[in-house]
């Protein structure tokens, strides 16, 4: 059976790739999956349309539109349980919230406001990849100490 689902389908929730979780935890699991989905694309389009029409920067050409792209690399992994990729993501996306915290100081008007809505949409999606990885990561078993792992010699003190 293959560790990743079709690309047509969603996780099944017994699927592999999502290990063995209580009923409760996968339901947590497939809604801060929705959540981190909803607050990317909302990211991604207020990057485009940020840039675009709402508040373009004087005289540019639209070129800075391009910074959605890394985001857009995330939803195919996001939407299939790609654990790797909500790991990078959290980290990712402090490039986002500090372009937001600083066009929200230095900029005025419509692009203080836009930068407002980044800062928070960047802090949901870092919470939410945060709190999902962490739900993920309570079905692995505890690593075993160095030295007590199956196969090892270990030295006799006499």
């Amino acid at each position: 059976m293959p560790l990743t689902p079709p690309l047509d389908a969603d996780v099944a929730l017994d699927a592999p790739v999502l290990g063995q979780h209580t009923p409760q935890r996968l339901a947590l699991i497939q809604r801060l999956r929705a959540a981190c989905v909803a607050a990317l694309v909302a990211l991604i389009a207020l990057c485009v349309a940020w840039e675009l029409w709402l508040a373009p920067l004087p005289g540019g050409t639209g070129a800075l539109a391009w910074k959605a792209l890394p985001l857009t690399l995330a939803v195919a992994g996001m939407l299939r349980h790609r654990l790797y990729t909500y790991r990078w993501m959290s980290l990712l996306i402090w490039l986002y919230f500090t372009e937001g915290v600083v066009r929200a100081v230095s900029d005025r008007g419509t692009s203080q406001w836009l930068a407002g809505v980044e800062v928070v949409l960047s802090t949901a999606l870092f919470v939410g990849c945060l709190v999902y990885v962490r739900q993920r990561l309570k079905v692995l078993p505890p690593k075993a100490k160095k030295g007590s792992a199956k196969g090892m010699a270990t030295k006799d003190p006499a």
